[in-house]
């Protein structure tokens, strides 16, 4: 056998993409203790935490609004099942936080979707998981975002506008039962 056939089959690693947005970014420089466009690997049994205490914390965030300890994310795998997940945790007792249009509460903990965005207070997180067989480790890749997340994913619409400049999109999020109207009423 050659040392070809005898190396060990290369396994693909789970990865968690995450694009960071804050308005107040330049200025503050919230995420400048966050390592950008470089993938981080960690242990798959060692939690993620999110939060502004660097002695806890292995993803900091520079601001005084920020909890100790903000959010963490465990990475396991599904009973029964080869597939892998992360699990998100509210760690702050001030602020909730957003998974998508799920609220959590302090201590209240769900799986992280394959792709959502993540908020509290005026941040905001792009979550992607590209799923791996890795057991041992997953890594985390991190991005800045130059506009806000929740505003880069409302798509403009397909639809023409037409020449008078009123977009027909505009009527279609309005109540589109006719609404009787007195004459003398302005």
């Amino acid at each position: 056998m050659t040392s070809f056939e005898e190396a060990e089959t290369e396994e693909t690693v789970t990865c968690l993409h995450m694009t960071f947005y804050h308005p107040w970014q330049e200025d503050k420089m919230m995420f400048r203790c966050l390592n950008f466009c470089k993938r981080e690997q960690v242990r798959a049994d060692e939690m993620a935490k999110f939060g502004r205490d660097s002695s806890i914390c292995r993803y900091n965030l520079m601001d005084t609004r920020v909890s100790r300890i903000q959010f963490s994310l465990q990475f396991y795998r599904k009973l029964n099942s080869s597939e892998f997940c992360f699990e998100i945790k509210n760690m702050s007792k001030k602020t909730k936080l957003m998974v998508d249009q799920t609220e959590l509460g302090y201590l209240n903990k769900i799986d992280l979707p394959l792709k959502c965005i993540i908020c509290f207070g005026d941040y905001q997180i792009l979550a992607e998981i590209q799923e791996g067989e890795s057991v041992d480790y997953f890594e985390t890749y991190l991005h800045l975002a130059e506009m806000p997340i929740l505003q880069e994913r409302r798509l403009p619409s397909l639809q023409p506008t037409p020449e008078n400049g009123i977009s027909s999109t505009w009527f279609s999020s309005q109540d589109k039962s006719p609404i009787e109207i007195d004459e003398n009423e302005s």
